[in-house]
């Protein structure tokens, strides 16, 4: 972008969002003008900007399970694989594909069925794990998606494109672009919060960090703001001792002052962001002790949610925060649990990470249904890649581990506009390769952009010469059959 634009699009971004193909961008910051007057005590504002389509999502909760849920386990049922207990996998099905560097040394690669029964459920007859008894009650309430595929074989690039829609870092995340073409519906807190809950298993955690919910090259007020697990939900949200609002409140109008001196000297986005970071952290005083504060939730709330429902910092604990976000105005919410990354020992593992998310899951759709809010709010969950139906190490019809396996994994969404009770996509008997329907990160971006009354091929912002796009350049498609 010319750096006379540039200028231009920080003095006023009404300018840069009404010439071009950013009219989300200018429709969202209409909103937020709009807002400013109805916001009241709440600061939530009932506008909601101008989309490229009726939009059937407001808002999202994204959860996604970093490590790479089993599966086999879990979601894509093979009893055939029974028969084939501990022997190889044939070459007719591998068909040369890559493999991690942690199994290509292998002599072998042992068939490992799954050692956990399934049962049909629902009107749709979705096949469900036995590690999965919540989710058993609501699978037409699911549209689950068994056909996910990725180029991505380790976990940083895979979690990178599946939160970026490229392996490379350095892009907006999916919330990001949210932020961006939609705005924010309460000016008291974030329009993109992200919480990073605790696993009870720690066997094998997987580091990730702020990069995953970064807003790239978008202006930095699109970037995710991490609530901690632990103590303050946002470091210095309160004042020092001593420090009264009014003495704060009269710091913030003159670092104002001086950073508006800055802005106009050098038009730096930055700058500009910085102002907007403050003034949002002064709101956030009085409205972030009030979302926090769980004692108002009755009894019969809290137990729907499970035992670590008030236990700061459990995947619980943050799936009812993210209900009490969107009830608020919250526009997209990124959980992540970690651990899901099973290369041994899915007997130990698996039954922990499950009793972690099952229960907390189903709540959070009774819940948002019981409010009105799950038709607005759309519930991702998944992670970057599956597992192998090969075992990784030592095998026993008892325990077993398995490998990266991004030629196909389930994931499911509920809400929003989503289809429930769909079951879209086919593997093959080893879970191995699709055989039917096909969806890769790029049709699952444009899909939920979809949701939000986003045409994917028009929602794109200007940058090193190109117009870029969370779907990026290749051809990506709509699943319509995900779509309500």
């Amino acid at each position: 972008m010319h750096p006379t634009n540039e200028y231009i699009r920080n003095i006023t971004r009404r300018h840069f969002f009404t010439s071009g193909a950013n009219v989300l961008g200018a429709a969202a910051f209409g909103s937020l003008l709009g807002g400013e007057a109805q916001a009241g005590k709440t600061g939530i504002n009932a506008a909601l900007p101008e989309t490229h389509f009726p939009a059937k999502a407001k808002n999202v909760i994204y959860l996604h399970m970093v490590g790479g849920p089993s599966q086999l386990d879990l979601f894509d049922y093979k009893p055939k694989m029974q028969e084939f207990y501990d022997k190889d996998l044939p070459d007719s099905v591998r068909k040369g594909q890559r493999l991690t560097t942690m199994t290509s040394g292998q002599a072998r690669f042992p068939i490992a069925p799954t050692k956990y029964k399934f049962a049909q459920h629902g009107k749709c007859g979705m096949w469900l794990s036995e590690l999965l008894p919540w989710k058993a009650k609501m699978a037409d309430d699911m549209c689950f998606i068994r056909s996910m595929h990725t180029e991505a074989i380790n976990h940083e690039p895979a979690i990178t494109y599946m939160q970026t829609g490229n392996q490379v870092t350095g892009r907006p995340c999916l919330g990001a672009w949210a932020s961006y073409g939609l705005g924010s519906l309460n000016q008291n807190l974030p329009t993109f919060v992200v919480l990073v809950a605790v696993p009870t298993n720690q066997e094998q955690v997987q580091a990730i960090s702020a990069r995953l919910w970064q807003s790239g090259y978008l202006s930095g007020e699109h970037a995710g703001v991490s609530f901690r697990a632990k103590g303050d939900p946002i470091l210095y949200i309160n004042n020092p001792p001593g420090v009264s609002s009014d003495i704060r409140r009269k710091t913030l109008d003159g670092l104002k002052k001086l950073n508006e001196l800055s802005q106009q000297a050098t038009g730096d986005p930055e700058t500009t962001t910085r102002i907007q970071q403050y003034e949002m952290a002064f709101r956030m005083q009085a409205s972030v002790p009030e979302l926090t504060d769980l004692t108002k939730e009755d009894a019969k709330t809290i137990e729907m949610y499970g035992p670590d429902a008030k236990k700061a910092g459990s995947f619980a604990n943050s799936v009812l925060m993210a209900r009490r976000m969107v009830e608020r105005g919250v526009r997209f919410v990124q959980i992540y649990h970690n651990n899901w990354d099973t290369h041994g020992n899915v007997k130990g593992r698996l039954p922990d990470q499950c009793r972690d998310v099952d229960q907390p899951c189903y709540a959070l759709v009774q819940d948002l249904k019981r409010k009105g809010l799950l038709d607005s709010t759309l519930i991702i969950w998944g992670g970057e890649f599956g597992r192998t139906i090969y075992s990784q190490g030592g095998l026993t019809k008892d325990n077993y581990g398995r490998d990266h396996h991004p030629r196909n994994f389930t994931m499911w969404m509920a809400g929003g506009g989503a289809k429930g009770g769909t079951i879209y996509g086919e593997t093959d008997d080893f879970s191995y390769n699709i055989v039917k329907d096909p969806c890769h990160v790029h049709d699952f971006h444009a899909t939920i952009l979809n949701l939000l009354g986003i045409d994917h091929e028009k929602f794109s912002y200007k940058y090193q010469g190109l117009d870029q796009r969370l779907t990026g350049v290749e051809p990506a498609k709509v699943i319509k059959e995900l779509v309500a």
